[in-house]
């Protein structure tokens, strides 16, 4: 692999952090389905217990293997080294699909929050031009290098979560005002379920969209300082600011009474609102563009360095691996953006059972390369490892594969493009070894 930046150029702990929040979360958006769904009490549950079993083991996962690994290109050079080429490439086709369905939806979200602000902004074609910048722009920022996205995630971090700080206070003052004064606000019906629209099997899969992401800080690097020591610190801190953002902002506005049913996607402007007043409604409006330019921001850094990775090793043309002096790919940053400004025209919705399917396969293939690394290599050095051995290696893997397999289920009778949504993503999935045995083909000599 090609050296990254310079020291002086690469992400401290403190920006690793901030930029895995950004490709894991973005903030409170995107829970209010999950409330919707469940209701209160559960998403509160499922909030709480998820990390347990899917962040935590997938954090202490990307922990051990980006300390002993630190390679650009992150979980397709771990597959790659475990597992072998074909189902390396697997998994760089797996991520890379995932990211065409995923990443067409934040300058969306951009977009939607901006067309709060003044719907004529956004009318027409307009909306679509403003999502084109939002790619363009994301584009000349990660052309700076991977430091300056860290150092913009951080001041994105801070403005973001600024309003849902106040409306967090504010909402548990009003709620434990109300209990004890016996005013509108109090926590009596906030553990029922939603009268309409409730789907806990839905519920659980948005929750896990919301948590997902972890590995995709891997990718960087050669383009953070220390990796072995600051990868482990970094998914565990993340993990712990994600989980808190989540909850707290959501225990707030069901102790300040706003009904379950009232949740669906934007609903925090409308909660802002009514517990604090129009001026911190706008303020989460704003949070909500920060959002989607945010997480395309950092998502961008980290689904760029795949093809650049797999032109290191030959898989793509030469040309692809192409980097400035601040060690970027600038070459695979401009053919993602393009790929990813065509997708603007298409009618996505937030696909999460397709999303589920190809990260989840993705993920199930990087367990697997830890448990096949610790008995392949066990004299490899690993400045943290996930405790009790191969058993140990094994074990930490269930609970997000199982979780995985639960999605997939509550997927099975949704549609997409006229086709169910397991078989869309299954016949998506299965263009990669075909793509992999054209190329090796054109590699073969005579």
């Amino acid at each position: 692999m090609a050296r990254g930046a310079g020291g002086s150029k690469k992400m401290r702990l403190l920006l690793l952090v901030a930029a895995t929040y950004f490709m894991v979360s973005g903030g409170p958006y995107g829970l209010e389905d999950i409330i919707g769904k469940a209701g209160y009490g559960r998403a509160l549950l499922l909030l709480a217990l998820v990390p347990l079993v899917w962040s935590l083991p997938t954090s202490l996962m990307v922990g051990e293997l980006a300390s002993a690994l630190p390679e650009e290109g992150g979980y397709y050079c771990w597959v790659r080294r475990a597992l072998g080429g074909f189902w390396g490439f697997q998994e760089a086709w797996l991520s890379m699909a995932a990211s065409v369905f995923d990443m067409a939806i934040y300058p969306v979200i951009f977009v939607t929050y901006l067309g709060r602000l003044e719907p004529a902004w956004t009318a027409g074609s307009r909306g679509t031009w403003w999502a084109l910048a939002v790619v363009v722009l994301c584009a000349a920022w990660n052309l700076r290098g991977a430091r300056a996205v860290g150092e913009g995630s951080v001041g994105m971090f801070c403005l973001l979560l600024s309003p849902f700080v106040v409306l967090t206070a504010v909402g548990l003052w009003k709620g434990l005002a109300g209990q004890h004064g016996g005013g509108n606000f109090g926590a009596g019906s906030w553990l029922k379920a939603p009268t309409m629209g409730a789907d806990f099997a839905g519920a659980v899969s948005v929750t896990l969209w919301n948590y997902m992401g972890w590995d995709n800080a891997s990718t960087v690097a050669q383009e953070v300082q220390e990796p072995q020591r600051n990868y482990p610190w970094a998914m565990l801190t993340a993990a712990g600011v994600v989980a808190l953002t989540y909850v707290l902002p959501l225990a707030a506005v069901a102790l300040a009474g706003i009904p379950a049913d009232q949740f669906s996607t934007g609903a925090w402007t409308d909660a802002a609102r009514e517990v604090v007043g129009p001026w911190l409604a706008l303020c989460v409006v704003l949070g909500g563009m920060i959002n989607g330019f945010g997480m395309f921001n950092a998502l961008m850094m980290s689904y760029t360095r795949v093809p650049y990775a797999l032109a290191e090793e030959g898989l793509l043309p030469r040309v692809v691996a192409l980097r400035t002096e601040a060690g970027v790919p600038w070459v695979s940053v401009v053919l993602c953006s393009v790929a990813w400004a065509l997708a603007l025209g298409m009618s996505f919705e937030r696909l999460i059972s397709i999303d589920l399917v190809l990260y989840g396969a993705a993920l199930v293939l990087e367990f697997v390369a830890l448990v096949v690394l610790r008995v392949k290599e066990p004299n490899l050095v690993r400045p943290f490892r996930v405790p009790g051995g191969v058993p140990g290696a094994i074990a930490v893997g269930i609970g997000p594969v199982l979780l995985i397999g639960f999605a997939l289920w509550a997927a099975r009778g949704e549609r997409v493009a006229g086709l169910p949504a397991l078989g869309f993503a299954a016949i998506v999935a299965s263009v990669g070894p075909l793509i992999y045995s054209v190329t090796r083909a054109i590699q073969r000599p005579g």
